[in-house]
């Protein structure tokens, strides 16, 4: 079977579907293929709390003050061109979006919340999707590009992309054991990270995927970065993902994940090993510490430990608490009034926690967090010294959303090549591209904010590429 389109876009979520319909805005024809078979396919953008901002920064802050957050975040390690495309255009990108029929809200009073999609999720612990926000946004989108002229056709996976001369020209897919050969000036791949690929996650990420939560819609396979490579593409920033500390029941309990995290406890205290030893510095983040807990030796060798000022005035601290929703959700959640007590119950060494414990309140009653070994940066993320019973160890477990490395882009999510240049013909926009987020500090810039400005600059320079004259 072969088919024929001016732009082919692989994935069907907010990436794609927003260049799909920039794409589209010329009157260009255009296809998007997505894997999954139901009308509401699982992807990340779908299961999405709906939030939209820059380096948790409000999106509609404006480029000076968006570049100063994403550098803070990634500590100088996102690529220049890429951040100034992000906090250039992102606030465009937003007010496209809202052209396009999708509902914005003010989602609370943090930067990071003020921009959110409708309507917003349930307050809750674990998935609710259906009628939500990135389920509604996908739904417009898709409605917006059919009413273009454009096609999405679910239940097909592409396999391989087609090139001539080094430019990519297509793509062959595959629906239902049957081969689809797909013709196209250019090509899109907007299919997400490569977190679901075990794989790949062992290569690049931890030595047992196993071992950790895939708190994700389990679709981005990474095929995308595959067909890109094997064309020539170049890749960037591999090793690292987007996620946040979870309680270990999160892997048997859904009601787990994706929210309640540990993220906010552990901000006040500290995270161990079962022989009692910090092996991270929790002032970073829980992104920072998730990624740091999957590269241990055992990912399932951590333990945060607070005392109960951090659990009464730190762990409440979320639109989605840690307190009490962890308790709801029954995570499993140790309490003593000593900390040798509390070690038996949670299967930590007593000694070694109490050397380090002592340790930890000895340097923050010096002043001098950032003098322990490891370093406990204390910034806004103050630590709390860990003194008030009865104190509490959560068993935690490394979230997985998405890959932060990737597919090198430009800043018009043009792809590439390993050897220098650019592929003429492909573009890429969304998780499976790299250089936005990660470095040392594991940084986070905003999973749907980038999805949407790439995705809609890859499409725009489609479309003005395919205008008539």
């Amino acid at each position: 079977m072969n088919v024929e389109t001016d732009t082919l876009v692989i994935g069907g979520g907010l990436a794609g579907l927003a260049a799909a319909n920039c794409a589209a805005s010329h009157g260009g024809r255009v296809l998007v293929l997505e894997a999954g078979p139901q009308a509401s396919y699982l992807c990340n953008s779908r299961l999405s709390m709906g939030f939209i901002n820059v380096a948790m920064n409000d999106i509609e802050a404006g480029r000076d003050s968006m570049l100063r957050d994403i550098d803070a975040a990634t500590r100088g390690h996102a690529d220049p061109a890429l951040a100034d495309a992000l906090a250039s255009h992102a606030q465009a990108a937003l007010r496209w979006l809202r052209d396009e029929g999708v509902t914005i809200i003010k989602g609370g009073w943090r930067p990071s919340n003020r921009a959110m999609l409708a309507p917003p999720s349930g307050i809750g612990p674990g998935l609710n999707w259906p009628g939500r926000g990135g389920d509604v946004m996908l739904r417009t989108l898709e409605a917006r590009l059919c009413a273009r002229g454009g096609e999405l056709q679910r239940g097909v996976r592409a396999r391989e992309l087609v090139m001539s001369d080094g430019a990519c020209r297509g793509a062959v897919a595959e629906l239902d054991g049957r081969r689809i050969a797909i013709q196209a000036r250019n090509v899109v791949i907007a299919d997400g990270g490569y977190q679901a690929n075990p794989e790949l996650m062992r290569r690049h990420v931890t030595a047992h995927p196993e071992k950790v939560l895939m708190r994700n819609a389990l679709t981005g396979r990474g095929d995308g970065l595959a067909m890109a490579t094997a064309a020539g593409a170049a890749t960037t920033g591999m090793g690292g993902f987007y996620g946040h500390v979870q309680s270990r029941d999160a892997l048997r309990n859904p009601r787990l994940w994706p929210y309640p995290t540990v993220d906010v406890p552990i901000s006040g205290g500290l995270v161990v090993t079962s022989g009692g030893q910090r092996f991270c510095d929790e002032g970073l983040g829980g992104v920072y510490v998730a990624n740091a807990i999957a590269r241990l030796d055992d990912p399932l060798d951590a333990t945060a430990i607070f005392d109960h000022r951090c659990w009464m005035t730190r762990a409440p601290e979320f639109p989605l608490p840690a307190n009490p929703l962890l308790v709801h959700a029954g995570a499993t959640i140790h309490a003593a009034d000593d900390l040798a007590t509390l070690a038996a119950r949670a299967g930590i060494d007593a000694t070694g926690l109490a050397i380090t414990v002592a340790a930890f309140n000895e340097a923050l009653a010096a002043g001098r967090p950032e003098g322990l070994s490891p370093p406990r940066t204390p910034g806004a993320l103050r630590p709390l010294p860990v003194l008030d019973g009865p104190f509490y160890a959560v068993p935690l477990v490394a979230g997985v959303t998405y890959t932060t490395g990737g597919l090198a882009i430009d800043g018009l999510g043009r792809v590439k090549a390993e050897g220098g240049g650019l592929i003429a013909g492909l573009y890429a926009a969304g998780s499976c591209t790299g250089g936005h987020e990660g470095g040392p500090a594991c940084g986070y810039t905003g999973g749907l904010g980038k999805a949407l400005t790439f995705g809609y600059l890859a499409g725009r320079h489609i479309a003005g590429a395919n205008a008539p004259g």
